[in-house]
């Protein structure tokens, strides 16, 4: 707590679980904490986007945006930009660092509150980035 909002990193990945493997563990802990994401900002790599979402799951990409959605948080990119989820027109990750292969998969989630005070957002270019990585800078200015 910084005494604004809880802050809460996310790097999901396969963990070696057919079951809850990237999103999976995110939506594991959203059940387990929902209570606590009251004036929070959820941000970073979820490795995940609804274009990947299985029909036989209950905590696909779709499902957690719901349950967020529930509880008053939103995605800062999909309202800054007025874009779908899955329709995405800047890309976060290069996978492999190949222009080829883009995606968007990181992202930054916050209440209502905080939501109403980002003024700006920004998505790393990949001319600029691609040297440091695959994973494209994400950032939000925020009016606090």
């Amino acid at each position: 707590m910084n005494g604004s909002f809880n802050l809460v990193g996310v790097w999901c990945h396969g963990a070696n679980s057919p079951t809850f493997g990237y999103i999976g563990q995110f939506w594991k802990y959203l059940q387990l904490h929902k209570r606590k994401l009251k004036k929070a900002v959820i941000a970073g790599d979820f490795n995940s986007n609804v274009i990947w979402d299985k029909w036989d799951r209950w905590w696909n990409h779709s499902d957690v945006v719901r349950e967020l959605k529930e509880l008053g948080i939103k995605s800062l990119y999909h309202e800054y930009f007025d874009e779908k989820q899955g329709k995405e027109t800047r890309s976060t990750l290069y996978l492999q660092r190949n222009k080829n292969k883009p995606y968007h998969i990181d992202y930054i989630f916050a209440d209502r509150g905080i939501a109403k005070k980002a003024s700006h957002m920004k998505i790393g270019r990949n001319s600029e980035w691609l040297r440091y990585g695959d994973h494209m800078l994400v950032i939000v200015d925020l009016d606090l």
